[in-house]
């Protein structure tokens, strides 16, 4: 029992930042070991020698899209899209004062003071998201730091601590002490059910396997479960090389010997956050940048409604939203990015092959709340300066902005951020009820001044906005191994492309890495059938 247990001590504060930081928090601290997933992106790619007057039909003009379409252009392509909301970005977004959120069902007008705003879709950037950061340079969008881990932030669990919020500081310190309690007691007689109940003992080796990525027999081996923590030999990519291989793991004897401990509460210091990174002013600035080089190639407000291909082209039949008048339009190829919920419903020439792995990919549902308040109230009496609180309510955590610190007036923060239960509790409900809902849980981690201090307030459920029906896809091991080389396979002249054709699902990187692969296969496949 000893020795299944033992390994577990090297994972303890990497498990911990992945369980109450999320995913982004727990590739920052695998950084610090030297063993984080790195992305792919070497550089753009160089495309060049396009066949003179060679076209290039994009679907979509969220970031994929405009990125396909920008590089394909400096290759000496001509490149349209076709999008069917009047604004591109797609899911890279900003609400402010003034806009409108249409879902289905409902429309709310976002009433924020200005300057204010929310990003209802990706809100951070890690600082290993190579190809965003590559391209936020080059196109000019200004980053700041993001706060991403703040241990003066609260966690808040119903069952616990009487339902009061505590410092995350706190209950770390506390959680760190018990179980090292409980290893040397169990190490000291020698059996773990020498030292806790059996109750307790059953939930404990429960805990260990989760918290230690151990597999069925208890055993620390290598794994891909191990790899989303630990890193990768080979980091998760987009396209047909996207599958990630996992690193092997270090002796334990290794792992004692580097006192990688003391790196670690380095890190953990109030001062040294993790590096994250948001455009000034909204993520929206991205595709706005994207949008300046290649929003003249754009027809807003239209509807794919059936694509086709033979051996000379491929075309797009479409219907106009604003004016409901049809037409065509026609390319040598197609890069689509539409995602798999929406494009399922359409009619596509492809393989069935292909046609089976986009219908079997369905997608999770997130929802997001801004919440404006009079003033800084967390600052001001709690000393939180960005960072999260998390809870076990259906919301899920609240984040308070990392910019914008000690300025007065209101503010907007967020006030919801689920996946899973949580997102389908407050998706089912009216956007006033979600509101309501937000406020009356977050109070938990600010009642004196949560409902006192809001001002106004805007939702967004993702399985409800009808260009998406959904947040992000949602693979499967069984899932990638029986379709993912289908839907990313350049089939015919038509390639796929998205953060549902990545290994870095639900991630801008991931989206901008599987455009990156596809046009590069798209460019080779183009250049020799011209040869």
């Amino acid at each position: 029992m000893t020795e299944s247990v033992l390994p577990t001590t090297r994972r303890d504060l990497l498990t911990l930042i992945g369980k109450v930081g999320g995913g982004a928090a727990l590739y920052q601290a695998m950084t610090v070991m030297g063993h984080a997933a790195e992305s792919q992106f070497t550089g753009p790619p160089g495309l060049s020698g396009a066949k003179r007057g060679a076209s290039v039909l994009v679907l979509g003009a969220g970031l994929a899209g405009m990125l396909a379409a920008y590089e394909l252009t400096k290759a000496g392509y001509k490149a349209q899209i076709l999008e069917t909301q009047n604004r591109a970005g797609g899911r890279n977004m900003t609400l402010r004062g003034g806009d409108v959120v249409t879902e289905l069902g409902s429309v709310q007008k976002v009433g924020f003071a200005p300057g204010n705003y929310i990003n209802p879709g990706p809100w951070r950037i890690p600082h290993h998201h190579r190809t965003v950061l590559h391209y936020c340079k080059e196109l000019g969008v200004q980053l700041e730091p993001y706060i991403q881990n703040n241990t003066n932030a609260f966690v808040h669990r119903k069952s616990a601590f009487g339902g009061k919020a505590q410092r995350y500081r706190d209950v770390v310190t506390d959680w760190k002490g018990h179980v090292s309690e409980l290893l040397g007691k169990a190490l000291n007689a020698g059996a773990l059910d020498q030292a806790v109940t059996g109750e307790d003992k059953a939930k404990l080796l429960e805990a260990m396997r989760s918290w230690g990525v151990l597999d069925k027999n208890m055993a620390y081996v290598k794994s891909e479960k191990l790899g989303e923590q630990r890193g990768w030999q080979r980091p998760p990519g987009g396209g047909v090389n996207g599958e990630p291989i996992p690193n092997d793991p270090f002796s334990l004897s290794d792992t004692l010997d580097s006192k990688i401990w003391e790196t670690l509460g380095f890190f953990a210091e109030h001062v040294m956050q993790p590096s994250m990174f948001q455009p000034r002013g909204g993520m929206d600035h991205i595709g706005k940048a994207f949008q300046a080089r290649v929003g003249k190639q754009i027809r807003y407000g239209t509807r794919v409604t059936k694509i086709a291909q033979d051996d000379r082209g491929v075309t797009a039949s479409w219907t106009d939203a604003k004016t409901g008048a049809v037409g065509e339009t026609k390319a040598d190829w197609m890069v689509c990015t539409i995602p798999a919920t929406v494009l399922g419903q359409i009619e596509i020439q492809v393989s069935g092959a292909k046609k089976a792995a986009i219908k079997a990919l369905p997608y999770g549902n997130s929802v997001k709340i801004g919440l404006e308040m009079n003033r800084r109230f967390w600052e001001t009496e709690d000393a939180i300066y960005g960072g999260s609180s998390f809870t076990d309510q259906a919301i899920g955590l609240i984040s308070y902005p990392s910019h914008g610190a000690f300025s007065d007036g209101p503010a907007v923060l967020l006030g919801a951020y689920p996946f899973g239960v949580g997102a389908y509790i407050l998706a089912g409900m009216t956007p006033e009820k979600r509101i309501q809902a937000a406020l009356d849980q977050g109070s938990v981690f600010h009642p004196k001044h949560y409902k006192s201090e809001f001002r106004s307030g805007v939702s967004l459920a993702w399985s409800r906005m009808p260009w998406i029906l959904g947040c992000c896809a949602t693979w499967t091991e069984e899932s990638r191994a029986a379709h993912y080389q289908n839907l990313v396979s350049l089939d015919g002249r038509i390639v796929l492309a998205g953060e549902h054709c990545s290994y870095y699902g639900c991630w801008q990187e991931g989206a901008l890495l599987s455009s990156l692969d596809a046009i590069t296969r798209l460019h080779q496949r183009a250049s020799a059938a011209q040869g």
